[in-house]
């Protein structure tokens, strides 16, 4: 961690990087993937159970009833991204081949990821109990909205059947956790408030967990060879691009609409991400197999150049926190 730190690299992004390094060699398959879906599902129900015994009833209510504050990364989700994503249509089949092309439109169409987008709003210092309405709203809106936007703006071969199961998923995973948190919290708070070490080892380490399931995941189903390097690299260019123009735009939009410090970090993060946990499994219904994998790439590109942009500036955010806290104190 010394090195790293004289290096001016981020232990967290190392430890990323290193995760991506590790499933690239040895993925998790067989009883190993399914061993992993556990600890992953028990990391975030961990993670939740924390943030509800973290927070106080009154924060958690005002998170709930920050409806303006949902509305904008909802706007930024499900109006912003679409846009970029009708916009980028004349680069198929020149540059990107049609698949490609509609991988990249189809990421722009599923909702924001839940875990991530919490955990580094809670790195960050921002609004956590805003960001977790914001995420789980956005997901819970998009089982129904994305494959409708996805039968509207393009052609897919599957039933596009909207599933309880994902609202379930998300109640049982993430809100009943965090209920449960809440209603413990006069047990735990106070060792909460003492130590700090275990939500930040379980917000660092279920990201962990998630990078390397999904790229395990990829690396299984051979997703990166299907496809030409070349056209990879475009995906990849085109991936950040975007990700770099919704970070300033939700930045922008934070200031000039008055939000808060902490509410303007639950908009950068909550608005910028794509969530391959529900875009995967919509993927498979909505389009027939032998297209889902080149379908599916862009999100997966995607999905690990957020986590990593995202675990660079969540650290640098926190910075900010502490001395917008410091000078109000």
């Amino acid at each position: 961690m010394k090195l790293l730190k004289r290096l001016n690299i981020d232990g967290f992004v190392a430890a990323i990087f290193g995760m991506v390094i590790l499933a690239s060699l040895l993925p998790a398959s067989g009883a190993g993937a399914e061993v992993l879906d556990w600890a992953v599902k028990i990391a975030i129900g961990l993670l939740f159970l924390l943030y509800g015994a973290r927070l106080s009833p009154r924060e958690a209510l005002e998170g709930f009833t920050h409806w303006r504050l949902h509305l904008t990364v909802l706007a930024v989700t499900f109006v912003l991204f679409p846009l970029m994503g009708l916009a980028m249509r004349p680069l198929a089949p020149g540059i990107l081949t049609d698949d490609l092309y509609m991988g990249l439109l189809f990421l722009c169409l599923v909702p924001s990821t839940v875990q991530s987008s919490i955990a580094f709003t809670s790195i960050a210092k921002g609004n956590v109990a805003g960001s977790i309405v914001s995420a789980s709203f956005s997901n819970i809106i998009g089982v129904f909205l994305t494959p409708a936007l996805v039968l509207w703006l393009m052609e897919t071969t599957g039933s596009g059947g909207l599933h309880a199961d994902a609202i379930v998923e998300i109640i049982l995973q993430l809100l009943v956790p965090f209920i449960a948190g809440q209603l413990l919290r006069p047990w735990l708070v106070g060792f909460l408030q003492r130590y700090s070490a275990p939500i930040k080892i379980v917000d660092r380490g279920s990201i962990l967990l998630v990078v390397y399931a999904a790229f395990s995941e990829g690396m299984n189903a051979h997703i990166w060879s299907s496809t030409s390097a070349a056209q990879i690299f475009i995906v990849v260019g085109l991936s950040c691009a975007m990700l770099a123009f919704v970070l300033g735009v939700t930045a922008f939009a934070g200031r000039a609409m008055g939000f808060s410090w902490p509410d303007q970090i639950v908009i950068i993060f909550c608005g910028s991400k794509k969530s391959l946990a529900s875009g995967l499994p919509m993927a498979t219904v909505l389009f027939s197999g032998g297209t889902v994998g080149l379908i599916v790439l862009p999100l997966m590109i995607f999905h690990q150049i957020q986590l990593v942009v995202c675990a660079m500036l969540a650290p640098k955010f926190a910075e900010k926190s502490d001395r917008l806290a410091v000078a109000e104190g």
